[in-house]
């Protein structure tokens, strides 16, 4: 079959399911976050990007002190966009076309001098190979066997691209074209096909077709203006990068202005921003950071090796018929009895409030602490194309916020059947360097604030107080050891090893490609900047027969570990800890002592159980 369905038979009885407990943002944040970045290409599509690429014969020539050509720093681009692609979102299209080639491949090479090298498709290990089969010199050899360089009609090269998205039956959600060229003439002053290539550029871009230039260095300047200015798209919003004027002449520019263009911004969530009763402001609400993580595992079928889907079903323990959702009911276990709910029922409950942002009033910025950080932030920019005038209206809030330096703080429902969190929308202004190019957009941070149960008072081990000369030589220490902190200086040495693992099996490599950890320290660098201050220090701090490497772990006693003498639980203890709600923070061995000293029945094994019948007898008790 062509795919395979496993049947899960769940034996439960016909009328009662497991309620499963409600799930609390507070309670798994990464869980939270993870939902939040995943895509539903069914409602908004999928992105696809076209690489045309010059394959005339200045695209070829190398540049100075043995610099990579063009064609090569291209090559390595577009083998830099499909291996992202691969991990971050493997179902976006992407195609390579070369154009000014003498041979031709296209759908009944009805184009001339244009050679489709890649479809409109989902980029593989496949295709990542066939890049670098067109890499360095030998790349350029085969190339030049396999298309070579011929006329150039750039007109035509844009219709067969055309034609590419066309043909696709998916979705599209975004549709973006990036020209690699070094001619800003590449018709050499042909009016005619100048023309020809400008219409059918403003033919595509009605059609939502988004045209990029990545133009590259050549000896005598590359300008724009000359012919390029007219067939480049116009930046779609205020935050996005317009035509660059100046072109990459290394590989690392290059691939910094393809990132900044192929990354499409997505919001999470579309939400009205109630400002009082009847004033709605529409918002888009993205997600500033977000922790990378190994993908999950996908189970395959063995003999075709296509992905296993599951599907369950519920079915009668005794006649063994197919149970309906309608069949089922939900039950809690409270106090030592079942609350049987519909289903409909336990909806309602979960539900709080609609989807949306609603303003609760304004703070001054010095309320807002640092501590108050639980997970990363979102940032919320205005939707001018669901509610008209939202962008002004935004707008002004965001101003007179910055003036004020207060903060709003709003009640922040994300989905139907979500908890609502309350949020601490701080102001940020537009920031542009000298280039006039966005550092900044203009927007509010959300800051996700605790409840009264996510902080915690702990009791701080009293320990000896540091002398000012031991203070005065750690500040010594700690300012020849501080450097400039940039995140993504950083990567993630296991994410980065998997990949690589992966990698080098899908691309039958021989090795995986060697990583640097720089999540280790330098120690010859930290030795070469503290100098005589580490033993300074040491002499200040330990006694002087002290050594660090001589400690050696305690000898563990015959006979296994030690256990941990049992702690008894008065009962004005537990009853303080029911009046409190603070049951839920002792261990379950804690709690099983406890339910074993005060003769407490137990139907289950389960955190929640032990609370629930502590609970109940401290209740019943009184």
């Amino acid at each position: 079959p062509e795919m395979w369905n496993v049947l899960v038979a769940r034996l439960v009885h016909p009328t009662m399911a497991q309620w499963n407990d409600y799930h609390h943002e507070d309670e798994d944040v990464d869980g939270e976050e993870r939902d939040e970045s995943g895509v539903d290409y069914k409602s908004t599509g999928r992105d696809s990007l076209v690489f045309l690429v010059d394959a005339s014969k200045e695209m070829f020539i190398k540049g100075e002190d043995e610099e990579p050509s063009p064609f090569d720093m291209t090559m390595q681009c577009v083998r830099s966009v499909y291996t992202s692609k691969i991990i971050s979102s493997d179902k976006d299209l992407v195609a390579l076309v070369f154009y000014g080639t003498e041979q031709s491949k296209n759908p009944r090479n009805s184009f001339k001098h244009v050679y489709i090298y890649h479809d409109l498709d989902s980029p593989g290990a496949r295709r990542v190979q066939d890049v670098d089969g067109l890499r360095g010199e030998k790349g350029a050899q085969v190339a030049g066997e396999t298309m070579g360089s011929g006329n150039t009609n750039l007109g035509e090269a844009l219709w067969c691209c055309s034609n590419l998205y066309s043909d696709i039956k998916l979705r599209l959600s975004h549709k973006r074209l990036m020209i690699f060229t070094c001619r800003d003439t590449p018709h050499g002053g042909d009016s005619e096909r100048d023309r020809q290539a400008r219409t059918k550029a403003s033919d595509l871009k009605e059609t939502g077709v988004v045209i990029d230039l990545m133009h590259l260095m050549k000896p005598d300047g590359f300008d724009v203006s000359l012919f390029f200015c007219d067939v480049v798209s116009p930046p779609e919003d205020e935050a996005e990068l317009g035509l660059q004027m100046e072109p990459c002449g290394k590989l690392e520019d290059l691939q910094k202005r393809v990132r900044a263009k192929e990354m499409k911004k997505r919001s999470v969530a579309r939400l009205n921003l109630c400002l009082g009763e009847g004033m709605n402001v529409a918002v888009g609400v993205y997600i500033t950071a977000l922790q990378s993580r190994k993908p999950n595992a996908i189970k395959l079928y063995r003999d075709n090796n296509e992905p296993v889907h599951t599907k369950t079903r519920l079915y009668h323990t005794q006649t063994g018929s197919l149970l309906l959702p309608s069949d089922t009911k939900r039950v809690q276990v409270y106090a030592g009895r079942q609350i049987v709910m519909e289903k409909d029922e336990v909806d309602v409950i979960k539900k709080f409030s609609d989807p949306g942002l609603e303003l609760i009033g304004f703070k001054p910025m010095e309320r807002l602490k640092l501590h108050h950080h639980l997970r990363s932030a979102v940032f919320i920019y205005p939707e001018e194309e669901m509610v008209t005038g939202s962008a002004c209206v935004f707008t002004a809030l965001l101003r007179r916020c910055s003036v004020r330096n207060v903060f709003a703080l709003c009640k922040y429902t994300r989905i139907r059947n979500s908890p609502p969190r309350f949020l601490a929308l701080v102001p940020q202004r537009e920031e542009v360097d000298d280039g006039q190019a966005q550092i900044a957009a203009p927007g509010f941070h959300g800051i996700f604030l605790p409840y009264a149960d996510d902080i915690r008072t702990l009791d701080t081990p009293q320990l000896p107080t540091a002398s000012e000369p031991q203070v005065d030589k750690m500040k010594e220490i700690v300012h020849k050891l501080r450097f400039k902190y940039r995140s993504d200086a950083f990567e993630n040495p296991v994410l980065q090893q998997h990949y690589r693992n992966l990698e080098a099996l899908a691309l039958d490599l021989m090795a995986p490609e060697h990583i640097e950890d720089h999540t280790m320290p330098n120690v010859n660098m930290m030795d070469q900047r503290l100098g005589s201050l580490a033993q300074e220090f040491r002499d200040l701090v330990y006694p002087a027969d002290y050594n660090p490497e001589g400690k050696t772990a305690p000898k563990r006693k015959p006979g296994g570990a030690e256990k941990k003498p049992k702690v008894e639980m008065s009962e004005d203890e537990l009853r303080g800890h029911v009046q409190k709600g603070t049951l839920g923070k002792l261990t379950v061995p804690v709690l099983k002592d406890a339910c074993k000293q005060f003769g407490v029945k137990v139907t289950g094994t389960k955190k929640q159980e032990l609370i629930d019948a502590l609970t109940a007898h401290v209740l019943i008790g009184r």
